[in-house]
């Protein structure tokens, strides 16, 4: 496959260059090697860690280049989104996941594509997409969400709420819990951060005793993913460290990257 600029727009040349191919591959080999780095600092074994592009913003044509630089897995917080880039991109072989809040609205359509589902928090959800996934004879791997920063904004459950949510998850023989999710308190100063993981770690250690399948830990971001590695993270959920700040009101937010994805 092959691009040229007469592919790109002059918006899509001003926010991800004139070759976002030969960027995003860049990009991406630094992440990975910061990934690599973290790993080796907390003792852990690379493939340990899965890196989970975050594609929200970036259209569908921009995103072939993210493919053809090797990113096969796209996560999208909006199911909207995600479903118009689907039917752009259905040409190729790509694992789409669900990384925001879902309404229940939504569920049907969430249950005919997704890959996974790191939101999951609450017991109706649950319910109303095994009973979609038993309808469509699928299975859904999915995440329960966690507020570990105690903000009022953030969707997840509270840390109290989780062991009668996890002893529940047997109910819905359609979903196959994977682990905990948390979005961190959005902050540059890491030793704020740096808790919320802690924090999901234990959560995730004591509910793995209630639901042996709760393994994983999806937590960490563009600004924070390093931290999160070493706390424990085995999915690191990126976006702008690999496309670029996001044309979006908190675009500015990490210094030098901007955003929190």
């Amino acid at each position: 496959m092959t691009h040229d600029d007469a592919t790109l727009s002059p918006d899509d040349i001003e926010r991800f260059g004139s070759d976002p191919l030969s960027s995003f591959r860049a990009n991406l080999a630094s992440v990975e090697e910061r990934i690599a780095r973290a790993c080796e600092r907390a003792g852990r074994e690379r493939a340990s860690v899965r890196l989970l592009p975050v594609t929200k913003t970036v259209p569908a044509h921009i995103l072939r280049f993210a493919f053809e630089a090797g990113m096969s897995s796209f996560g999208e917080n909006k199911i909207q989104e995600a479903v118009s880039k689907r039917e752009s991109l259905s040409d190729l072989a790509i694992d789409w996941s669900i990384v925001g809040h879902l309404q229940t609205n939504k569920v049907k359509v969430l249950t005919r594509f997704a890959h996974e589902f790191h939101a999951l928090d609450s017991l109706r959800l649950a319910d109303l997409l095994n009973e979609r996934l038993e309808r469509e004879d699928r299975f859904l791997d999915v995440y329960v969400q966690v507020n570990t920063s105690g903000e009022e904004s953030k969707f997840g459950l509270h840390p109290d709420a989780l062991p009668p949510f996890v002893e529940s998850l047997d109910r819905f023989p359609r979903l196959r819990p994977r682990g905990l999710m948390t979005l961190a308190l959005f902050s540059s100063d890491m030793a704020k951060v740096r808790p919320c993981f802690t924090l999901l770690r234990r959560l995730r250690d004591e509910a793995v005793r209630r639901n042996g399948a709760l393994t994983e830990l999806s937590m960490g971001m563009s600004g924070d993913y390093e931290e999160a590695i070493e706390e424990g993270a085995s999915v690191v959920r990126v976006g702008q460290a690999i496309f670029g700040r996001r044309p979006t009101p908190d675009g500015h937010y990490w210094p030098g990257l901007g955003g929190n994805a």
